[in-house]
């Protein structure tokens, strides 16, 4: 479950320490859990608030999952979008892969980090696109050394195109 998750966020090294960078790791640990789990995100969602976010009593650091610097609210709603919003996206990750890579083979916590991703460029009040493509390319480091978060962020690059096509220039 999402300790798969956070395990591997140590291997990477330990995620920043800004918070929105720490509320975008949070929301990638939860929608890993959300699908490994067949929880439903509201139950997530409300299990991170409770056990992960935040500074809780006893507690310090990035151990066991936590993330002590996460802003709930973009967290969550990171989280929500991603959620209603996953069969739209899905359909975009897909098209954007490469052929030999469905989303279904992808790893499960690349595959969150692209929805995840791919939820926040499709907020029109998002920050811009090229800062969120940053961000998860970070994520993305956080929890894999190896080629996944390349693969990231092309589809991300690619998703921003279309979705946000004002912010990139054309080449006319």
């Amino acid at each position: 479950m999402a300790g798969q998750a956070t395990r591997r966020a140590g291997r990477g090294g330990k995620p920043a320490g800004r918070a929105r960078t720490a509320s975008r790791v949070a929301a990638v640990q939860a929608l890993f859990q959300s699908e490994q789990a067949q929880d439903s995100p509201e139950a997530v969602i409300d299990q991170f608030v409770r056990h992960r976010l935040g500074d809780l009593p006893g507690a310090s650091g990035f151990e066991e999952g936590r993330v002590p610097e996460a802003q709930v609210q973009l967290f969550a709603r990171i989280v929500r979008a991603a959620v209603a919003q996953q069969d739209t996206l899905d359909r975009m990750l897909a098209e954007a892969l490469p052929a030999e890579w469905p989303l279904a083979r992808i790893d499960p916590v690349l595959r969150a980090v692209m929805r995840a991703g791919a939820a926040e460029l499709a907020m029109s009040d998002g920050p811009p696109a090229k800062v969120v493509i940053n961000e998860y390319l970070d994520v993305a480091h956080g929890f894999f050394a190896a080629e996944e978060p390349r693969m990231a962020n092309g589809v991300l690059d690619r998703l921003a195109r279309l979705l946000r096509p004002g912010e990139f220039p054309s080449l006319a």
